[in-house]
């Protein structure tokens, strides 16, 4: 009778896994710049467009599928994968909004992309009116990604509204959270495969032009 089969250390399989994501990454990268997006209605745009899909589907909202997949066979108040999937969702709201207004440089500016996204979209403006995006930005998005909690009341929960106040305590439904980010995510590639959106793809180009060039701003 054989033994249990040996795995391999996690840092060889950590090290695989990176290595394909690099590759992808490049041939993506090689891709990008080789596309013919002079004209609206060329093929190439959707080739464009998959690849933004296939980077923020794959790299993180597939994870965020999965953990609240796993969570959701546990009891609302058994369920702990909550900070880990509002993490990766603020970074994913970050991103959108930065590649809508077309930026590149984006240092500093983390709060307004924030704001901006949650005031604006259709799936989030509803809850998030005053001064509630201020106070999600500071209490939520930089109380969980600079400290690993939430800052004054506030409660990461896995059922309900996507935001309930009462009184001062907010409370975040990190699931409809990110179904309503997937529904802004699912919109956004929606408008860019419209050759009559061309704000809005000029916009994509500049920050897919900056991303294919794999630098760092000085």
């Amino acid at each position: 009778m054989s033994g249990p089969a040996r795995r391999r250390p996690l840092s060889l399989r950590v090290r695989r896994a990176r290595g394909g994501h690099e590759d992808r990454s490049r041939l993506d990268d090689v891709v990008w710049k080789s596309l013919d997006l002079g004209k609206p209605d060329n093929s190439d745009w959707a080739r464009g467009i998959s690849i933004l899909e296939q980077r923020l589907r794959g790299r993180f909202a597939e994870v965020v599928d999965f953990l609240v997949a796993e969570d959701e066979k546990h009891a609302p108040k058994d369920r702990r994968f909550g900070f880990a999937i509002l993490t990766i969702d603020c970074l994913l709201v970050e991103t959108l909004e930065a590649f809508r207004q077309g930026l590149t440089d984006t240092r500093r500016k983390s709060e307004p992309l924030c704001k901006s996204f949650l005031s604006q979209r259709p799936a989030f403006k509803p809850f998030f009116p005053g001064d509630l995006p201020t106070r999600f930005y500071r209490e939520f998005r930089c109380g969980i990604v600079h400290n690993a909690q939430v800052f004054g009341t506030g409660l990461v929960w896995s059922v309900g509204p996507l935001l309930k106040l009462d009184g001062d305590r907010i409370t975040v439904n990190r699931t409809a959270f990110h179904e309503a980010l997937m529904q802004e995510l699912a919109d956004y590639l929606n408008e860019l495969r419209d050759p009559a959106n061309t704000d809005l793809r000029d916009k994509f180009r500049t920050k897919m032009d900056f991303v294919a060039k794999g630098m760092f701003l000085p």
